[in-house]
């Protein structure tokens, strides 16, 4: 069959084919008609379609609050969030139960104000709320208000700053720890398998000792669906001072943590019995006798609707049972209530606002900031964040720095002029550069009444090599050593040798061990020996008088009752126990015990003294009492003994 072709419109040339303006000859002149919308019916009744919106809205609205646990309370801006989102739902919802047939923004517009007057209106106001609250919270109108959010004192550091023991020294930071922590949980075979650590550390005081607790977690989903019957068998505790991990098993595990999933976890577990608090971020704590909690801290907005952000006591949860209560004043066993974070944030506002709004900006009269980190130290059983302050136009020196209670908020400033943390970090390095150490962000000591930053300087394999202290006000002066009491031997000598101290502020006082017992007095003897009171206790279940106390070293020895729960500190060995401190964990109501006549010899009974005379005593006791060094034991308090350093 023969092929014929037609070249007449190819192209689109010739007739029919391409015309001016860019038609073509057929459709000139066409258009193709619309095709006809379909009516949309409404669904049901007015009150079906109501209440067919409010259930799509309700279980969107739960879903939601489910999943991202938004906090019911005006002064959060997820709450906004979250009103907006169920208004939104239910228009959406009566656009499509209504058959609506409006087009364009105007018209949906004009349909949500007829249909869903109640959102509308709610959205109008909560729009206006935010914009009143936000200018309320405004820091341009409310600079003063903010600069007093963190209550702040003037302090002297050599008087009020102590010395401290070794045993108190936090000589880890985070990382040190973390790399400790995982290197013993893989040690154990039994958990290294399903389980790995949190790694949120948190920097207590556990029964006098600087440490850092976490919890476990689960490895994965599966691991998760496997242990959670049973719950997280441990936590894990790094001395901070003797650095060493300890994983502690528990009797029965901790079923509401940050690593659960559903109702257990703890995010979800606070928010459905606390719908209306705010909290900051939870943190893992234990308390003396080792239960795990979890330390909740209430926000508030203290400042309009949205400024001024503060702690207001804290839940807390028990990790085991779940049991949570809420406390206006903490627990003295808590150490974290205030995060750095929030203390460094106020006194920011404090140190640029509270000569005025403009002065931060224009003249910057006495204008400071915290500087780039921050630190923990133990003092006195409470953990204080230590981080340095600087003027807003100098980046080289800190004018002083503040001690602040993580548990209280109670915050000093003290004016110490010297090298900020970093450039101490930096001379610290320089004495080791060839080891290629990195120093730790450093704490601040007193050492022989001077600023001192100490940190540790570790490997690269995260571990402390050695230790370093340089002096605040003259950071040329630095020192290293192998040990803490080498590191702090070599930075004496050089501060003799620059002639800043004394040469009998350049012994080093010797670090000692204490033992100690605890029990229930239930007798006391009293003597005087060459001028000085002393006191003999018997502890019930025992026969005969086992402690020596001497006022001149315990001056709170006379206030001991008969019935007093106490403990006792002491050193060495002998025919009885020389007491260093006492701490009284119970007191007991009770007369004080009778004064002693001067000279006299005092009948201990079947004790060990029971035979000794007068000299005898005074020699067992001149030298127990004089071998105490590295710090005196004294009292500050009727109802409790610590120690404190001899220097102050």
């Amino acid at each position: 069959m023969p092929f014929t072709f037609n070249f007449s419109n190819f192209g689109g040339f010739g007739q029919g084919g391409w015309q001016p303006g860019g038609q073509s000859g057929q459709d000139a002149g066409y258009s193709r008609p619309q095709r006809e919308r379909k009516p949309r019916k409404p669904i049901g009744t007015p009150l079906t379609r109501t209440l067919i919106n409010l259930a799509v809205t309700a279980v969107v609205g739960l879903v939601y609050f489910y999943v991202e646990l938004p906090v019911l309370n005006p002064h959060a801006e997820e709450f906004y969030v979250f009103v907006f989102l169920l208004c939104a739902v239910y228009c959406g919802c009566a656009v499509l139960t209504s058959g609506f047939q409006g087009t364009g923004a105007k018209g949906y517009l004009g349909f949500v104000k007829k249909q869903c007057t109640v959102p509308f209106f709610v959205v109008i106001a909560l729009i206006c709320a935010v914009a009143v609250g936000s200018i309320a919270s405004w820091v341009v109108l409310r600079a003063g208000a903010y600069s007093k959010l963190l209550p702040l004192t003037t302090g002297d550091f050599a008087s009020e700053v102590e010395e401290i023991r070794y045993n108190q020294i936090p000589m880890l930071d985070s990382d040190s720890a973390a790399r400790l922590g995982s290197r013993k949980l893989g040690e154990l075979a039994d958990m290294v398998s399903q389980f790995e650590i949190l790694p949120s550390y948190t920097q207590i005081n556990y029964q006098g000792r600087p440490v850092r607790v976490t919890s476990l977690a689960y490895g994965d989903l599966i691991k998760w669906l496997t242990n959670r019957s049973n719950g997280l068998p441990a936590y894990i505790i790094i001395d901070m001072v003797t650095q060493e991990a300890e994983v502690v098993r528990l009797d029965e595990g901790m079923k509401y943590t940050t690593a659960e999933h559903f109702s257990r976890n703890l995010n979800r577990h606070l928010r459905f019995r606390y719908p209306t608090m705010m909290f900051d971020e939870p943190v893992f704590e234990i308390d003396e006798e080792g239960t795990p909690y979890w330390v909740c801290p209430r926000v508030v907005k203290t400042i309009g609707l949205f400024g001024g952000t503060d702690i207001h006591g804290a839940v807390l949860v028990n990790a085991i049972t779940g049991e949570s209560q809420y406390y206006e004043d903490v627990p003295t066993w808590v150490d974290r209530l205030y995060s750095a974070n929030i203390i460094m944030e106020q006194y920011d506002y404090y140190g640029q606002f509270h000569n005025g709004f403009l002065n931060a900006y224009f003249g910057q009269r006495d204008v400071t900031l915290t500087t780039d980190g921050w630190n923990y130290i133990a003092i006195n059983d409470d953990v204080y964040m230590y981080t340095g302050v600087t003027s807003v136009t100098s980046d080289q020196s800190n004018i002083g720095f503040i001690l602040s209670n993580q548990r209280t908020k109670e915050t000093k400033f003290y004016p110490c002029a010297g090298a900020t943390e970093n450039s101490a970090r930096e001379s610290a390095q320089s004495q080791v550069q060839q080891m290629r150490y990195t120093a730790t962000f450093p704490l601040l000591l007193n050492i022989a009444d001077q600023p001192t930053y100490f940190m540790a300087l570790k490997g690269e394999d995260g571990l402390v090599k050695m230790y370093a202290m340089v002096n605040v006000q003259q950071y040329n002066i630095v020192e290293t050593g192998q040990t803490v009491g080498a590191c702090e031997k070599n930075y004496r000598q050089t501060l003799l040798d620059n002639g800043i101290i004394d040469r009998i502020d350049a012994e080093v006082p010797e670090e000692t061990d204490f033992q100690k017992m605890t029990g229930t007095i239930a007798e006391i003897r009293s003597a005087v020996i060459e001028g000085t009171s002393v006191y003999y206790l018997r502890f019930e279940g025992e026969d005969g008088f086992l402690v020596y106390a001497s006022a001149a070293t315990i001056p709170s020895a006379p206030l001991l009752n008969v019935g007093d729960s106490v403990t006792v500190y002491w050193t060495g060995s002998g025919q009885w126990i020389t007491a260093r401190s006492i701490v009284v964990e119970n007191r007991a109501v009770a007369a004080p015990p009778e004064e002693p006549a001067a000279e006299e010899k005092t009948d201990l009974g079947d004790s060990p003294v029971a035979d000794a005379d007068t000299s005898a005593v005074r020699n067992a006791s001149d030298d127990p009492m004089e071998s105490l060094a590295g710090g005196e034991l004294g009292w500050t308090d009727p109802n409790e003994y610590v120690f404190y350093n001899a220097s102050n």
